[in-house]
This record gives C-alpha cells, sequence and structure tokens, in this order.
C-alpha cells in the first residue's frame, strides 16, 4: 500500500517518516513554507536515534499525482479545523480503474477529537479513526520532531463508527513495523472520547502553559471532570485511566532531543505558530455541544474555548495569561454556587 499523508505536519510527519523509514510508499501533502522546505531537502525528522532525512515525493494536492492507486491509503492528519477543506479536495480525485477516492479509497483519521471522522463519513465510504497517542513537534519548515522511546507512539485503529476489517490490520502491521504500536480495535470511538478527556487541557496549556503546578493541575482535573460529567449524560462510553495506562505502561517514554525541544501539545504549537486557528472547538467545543444537547452546563469548558480562540484569532503569545488570572475567570465562570 501506499500511505498519502494529507497534512504533513507534527502527527502526520512523524507517520510518514517512520513509515518511510521501514520501506514503505509515503507521499506527503504540505503547503506554504513547509511544502517548499519538504520538496528542497526532504522530510527532516529528529527521534531518540538521531535526525533522519527523507526524500519522499511531496505534492500540495491530488492534481500532482494525477490519478490516485487503488492500493493507495489516505491519512488524515490535520487539524480538525482544515478537514472540511481537505476532504472535499480529495475525496473527488479519481483512482485508476474507475471511481474516486472517497468511492474506493480508505481514509483513516489520525487526529485529535471525534469530529473529523463524521465529516469524513458524510463523504468516504470507507472511514477509519486512530486513538493518536504521540508526543511530536512541528520544530520548523521541513523539520518535526517525536520524543518518545522505545516505541513513537500508540496509535489505536478500527473501522469508524465500529468494526474492523483486513485493511485495518494491513495498515497496523504496517505501522507495528515502523516505531509504533497499533491495536486494532472493534471500538476505536471508545479509546478517542477517552482521549479527548485529556485534550480539554490543551486549551489550558496553550493559554497558560505546561500544567506543571497544583493550581494549573487542580484546574485541569475541574475542566475533565465537567467534560466526563457530559459523557455520562450522553452515555458516551470511554475507556478508563486503568485501561489506558495498562496499554501504555513504559512504552512510551519522552527523551531530550537535540536541536527539538518539547514544547506543549498542538494547540500551543499552533499558538506559537502564529497560525491564526485552534483546535478548540473541536476539543473543549465538542463537550460544550454535548453538554447543551444532553442539558449539563460546561462554564469551564466554554471559558477555555473562547479564551483559546481569541489567542489565536489575536496572535497572542502562548501560555501568556497566568494561571491565577485563569482560576478566577473559572471560578467566575461557575459562579459561587458551583453551577454555572
Amino acid at each position: 500500500m501506499r500511505y498519502i499523508i494529507i497534512g504533513a505536519g507534527a502527527v502526520g510527519g512523524v507517520i510518514g517518516g517512520r513509515l518511510a523509514g521501514s520501506g514503505h510508499e509515503v507521499v506527503l501533502v504540505a503547503r506554504g513554507a513547509h511544502f517548499e522546505a519538504l520538496r528542497d531537502h526532504g522530510l527532516r525528522l529528529r527521534v531518540p536515534e538521531g535526525e533522519l532525512t527523507h526524500r519522499l515525493p511531496v505534492v500540495d494536492g491530488p492534481a500532482a499525482l494525477g490519478e490516485l492507486r487503488p492500493d493507495d491509503v489516505l491519512v488524515l492528519a490535520v487539524k480538525t479545523q482544515d478537514s472540511t477543506a481537505a476532504l472535499q479536495t480529495w475525496g473527488p480525485a479519481p483512482v485508476a480503474g474507475g471511481g474516486t477516492a472517497a468511492e474506493r479509497l480508505p481514509l483513516v483519521c489520525a487526529q485529535n477529537g471525534v469530529e473529523s471522522q463524521r465529516l469524513a463519513l458524510r463523504l468516504f465510504r470507507r472511514v477509519h479513526g486512530v486513538c493518536v497517542w504521540l508526543p511530536s513537534t512541528y520544530v520548523e519548515p521541513g523539520v518535526v520532531s517525536a520524543a518518545g522511546s522505545p516505541l513513537t507512539g500508540m496509535l489505536h485503529l478500527g473501522r469508524y463508527p465500529h468494526g474492523t476489517d483486513e485493511t485495518a490490520r494491513l495498515i497496523a502491521a504496517d505501522l507495528e513495523k515502523s516505531h509504533f504500536e497499533a491495536p486494532v480495535v472493534a471500538d476505536v470511538a471508545r479509546w478517542q472520547y477517552a482521549k479527548l478527556l485529556a485534550n480539554l487541557g490543551n486549551s489550558l496549556e496553550a493559554v497558560t502553559g505546561p500544567v506543571d503546578t497544583e493550581e494549573a493541575a487542580a484546574l485541569f482535573r475541574r475542566v475533565r471532570a465537567e467534560g466526563a460529567a457530559v459523557l455520562d449524560a450522553a452515555g458516551i462510553a470511554y475507556v478508563s485511566a486503568e485501561e489506558q495506562q495498562a496499554a501504555r505502561g513504559d512504552k512510551i517514554t519522552l527523551v531530550p532531543l537535540d536541536g527539538a525541544p518539547r514544547g506543549g501539545g498542538s494547540s500551543w504549537q499552533s499558538l506559537t505558530r502564529g497560525t491564526g486557528t485552534i483546535e478548540a472547538d473541536h476539543l473543549n467545543g465538542e463537550i460544550v455541544l454535548l453538554g447543551r444537547l444532553h442539558g449539563v452546563p460546561t462554564p469551564l469548558n466554554e471559558l477555555l474555548q473562547r479564551l483559546a480562540n481569541t489567542f489565536a484569532r489575536e496572535r497572542r503569545a502562548a501560555g501568556s495569561m497566568p494561571v491565577a488570572e485563569l482560576v478566577r475567570l473559572a471560578d467566575e465562570a461557575v459562579g459561587p454556587a458551583g453551577t454555572a
């Protein structure tokens, strides 16, 4: 199979680079300065064993490839706010022998949150979800890093909305030859909703910096508890912390990388790069949506969603709000009685 990585940033670039490093055929899709650096200098992947350079085909859209191949796998790794545009671009792409990508090819959503695969299923017949545990960083155009060792990441994989198939097993086998553990599961959404609860801290980190003080950790526990209450009210199953820890164990330990400091998560990186957008609408905003649908107040997630979007829109510096100020705003949002 040939892997077409739509969005070769931190997550997509690492997955693509690791697949290429184990001998698999990979095409990277990028734009702007990142596209130019990948085209001119190759993908530079900084990992615990050193910096690896992969000279791979790079395109900015399906037209550059002509007809797609029947053995292509599309890996969607853009931020969720960019998913609709990517799906509408790649879905109609022709496949050799007839039909379109949306009709014939598997689409693998390797992203945070749960929204992209719902968007994808409107257009693509064969959608796979991935629960992405992959500490990775977009360092600069053409350069990405992943500090995990001995495994680069863990990617639970399954058909969306549920089930497994032979394609999932083939993809998982390729990933497991490429420094990943890739369990094939029939309930991938259960893993993704557990990851969503963890990702509710992305906006907190983006706004105030690393969650490394008791004050910040306590606020995150409140934000996560609000999210868990919403999922429970909605009847949505999610993997427990104990099951997650049992799966991960000590398989992914972060190690220092020369020339590739680990900053923050995906939302922090969006603010640092000054992209003007952030994925809060599909992380904290997912909890806000479900809360409104099921009658559960979500003042803390509403606050983080609003602040993260403001920081992105106004291109404020990542981590520039003091934690104490955010806690004050959170207490005001919740109110003295503990409700919104």
